[in-house]
C-alpha cells in the first residue's frame, strides 16, 4: 500500500525549496496524499504550515551551532510532536545534517512508525565519512546527489538512490535578462554586477561589510557600474541597514524576477552555497566568498574538510573554474581586483561561462529532475495498511 500521510522537514531556504519541489512532485502522481512538516516560505506555498519559523536554524559552523543548541533542542522537540501528531506513512528529512539527525533519532525513541527517508547526505566523501554508519542506523533510505557516495553506505546496508544535483537537473527555466534590462531602464551594454550576501543570518552578518566595502570601492573607480542583489526572505530584515547603505542598488525580492535578475548579470559577486549553481544555470560569471567562525575555520581546515574547493562547480570540474576567496581571503582588497577584472574582461567572462556549462553538464543538467526521483523513492515506501 503506497504511503498517504508524508512529513516533510526542512531546517533552512534551500532545503525549504527542496521540500516545495518534492511535495509538487508527489502532489502530481498521486493527488490525494496529505502533507505536514516544517519549512519556510516555499513549502507554505504548497499549503505546508510550518509550527515554527526555520530562519532561526540556519546557521553554519561549528561555534555558531553551539550557541543556538537550545533553540534546536526545542525545535527538534516541537518538530516530533508535530510529527506524531500527524501520523505519518513517512518522513523526508531533508539535508541540515545536525538538525535533521536529531530528529530522526528522536522520532525512533518515540517510536514513530514512519519509514524515514533522508533527502541529501552528509558529504562524507570530503569529510567525516563516519557519518554513514550513524545516518544507516537511523534511516530507512537515503537519496543522495553523487554515485561516489554510495560505496560509504554498503557496509551497512542501507538503501541509496542517486538523484544528481537538485539545483543542476531542475527543470530549465532560462531568465530574460533583457527584459529585466528594459524594466530597469539599463543599456544592454551596461555593466551590472549582481551581489548575493546570503540566505542565512549569520552569512548576512560576516559578509555583509566586506561585500559592501567592496561594491563601494567598485563604484568610485566605475561609476557606471550598476549594482543588483537578490534577497532571501529568511534576510529581509538584516539586509535593509545593508541595502541603505548601497545608494541606487537594485533590491530585487519577488521570487519570479529572480532568473530573469541572475541572466542580466554581467559578473557576480556570491556568497558560497547551492545559489552558485543558480548562477552558473543563468550563464553568470561569479566569484565566490565565505567566512565562518576562526574556530570554525581551524577546525574544518585541519581536521574535517579534505577537498581543494568548496563551491560545487569547481569540485564537479575537479579545477577552479570559479575563484574563491575563502576567510582571511575574503577582503575588499582581494575581491575588487578579481571583480574588476571580471567585469572588464569579455573574453575572460565567456570562458568562465563555458567551464562552469561543462561543470553543469557533470552534475547533471539535462538528467531526470531530482524531486522526480526523490517522489518515486517516497512512494516506493511500504505504507500502512
Amino acid at each position: 500500500m503506497a504511503p498517504s500521510r508524508i512529513f516533510v522537514v526542512a531546517a533552512e531556504a534551500s532545503g525549504d525549496k527542496l521540500g516545495a519541489d518534492l511535495i509538487r512532485a508527489l502532489r502530481n502522481r498521486q493527488a490525494a496524499i496529505r502533507f505536514a512538516g516544517v519549512g519556510g516560505h516555499l513549502m507554505r506555498t504548497e499549503g505546508v504550515e510550518s509550527p515554527f519559523d526555520v530562519s532561526d536554524l540556519s546557521v553554519f559552523g561549528l561555534v555558531e551551532g553551539l550557541k543556538i543548541y537550545p533553540r534546536v533542542v526545542q525545535r527538534v522537540k516541537e518538530t516530533v510532536e508535530h510529527a506524531l501528531a500527524f501520523d505519518p506513512d513517512v518522513i523526508v528529512l531533508i539535508d541540515s545534517w545536525g538538525f535533521t539527525l536529531r530528529v530522526a533519532k528522536a522520532l525512533r525513541k518515540a517510536g514513530a512508525r514512519a519509514r524515514l527517508v533522508k533527502y541529501i547526505g552528509p558529504q562524507v566523501w570530503a569529510s567525516r565519512p563516519g557519518r554513514a554508519k550513524t545516518l544507516a542506523q537511523t534511516v530507512d533510505h537515503l537519496i543522495c546527489i553523487y554515485d561516489i557516495e554510495t560505496p560509504y553506505y554498503a557496509p551497512y546496508g542501507l538503501p541509496c538512490t542517486v538523484c544528481g544535483n537538485p539545483v543542476a537537473n531542475a527543470p530549465a527555466k532560462q531568465g530574460d535578462g533583457v527584459r529585466f534590462r528594459g524594466e530597469y531602464a539599463l543599456t544592454p551594454d551596461a555593466p551590472l554586477l549582481l551581489v548575493l550576501f546570503g540566505s542565512r543570518p549569520a552569512e548576512i552578518k560576516r559578509l555583509g561589510d566586506c561585500f559592501v566595502d567592496a561594491i563601494a570601492r567598485l563604484q568610485n573607480h566605475r561609476p557606471d557600474l550598476q549594482v543588483a542583489t537578490f534577497v532571501a526572505p529568511t534576510v529581509r530584515d538584516l539586509m535593509a541597514p545593508l541595502i541603505a547603505r548601497m545608494p541606487g542598488i537594485i533590491a530585487v525580492t519577488e521570487d519570479a524576477k529572480k532568473e530573469d535578475l541572475f541572466n542580466a548579470a554581467t559578473a557576480a559577486l556570491a556568497c558560497s552555497g547551492s545559489v552558485t549553481t543558480e548562477l552558473a544555470l543563468q550563464n553568470a560569471p561569479m566569484i565566490v566568498a565565505y567566512r565562518v567562525g576562526a574556530i570554525t575555520w581551524f577546525i574544518a581546515r585541519n581536521f574535517l574538510f579534505h577537498g581543494k574547493h568548496v563551491t560545487l562547480l569547481n569540485i564537479a570540474a575537479g579545477k577552479g573554474v570559479v575563484q574563491e576567496f575563502l576567510q582571511d581571503d575574503c577582503t575588499p582588497d582581494k575581491l575588487v581586483p578579481a571583480l574588476n577584472a571580471l567585469l572588464t574582461d569579455k573574453a575572460a567572462r565567456a570562458h568562465q561561462v563555458r567551464e562552469q556549462n561543462t561543470a553543469l553538464e557533470i552534475m547533471g543538467r539535462g538528467k531526470t529532475p531530482a524531486a522526480e526521483i526523490a517522489a518515486g523513492v517516497v512512494l516506493s515506501q511500504p505504507g500502512r495498511p
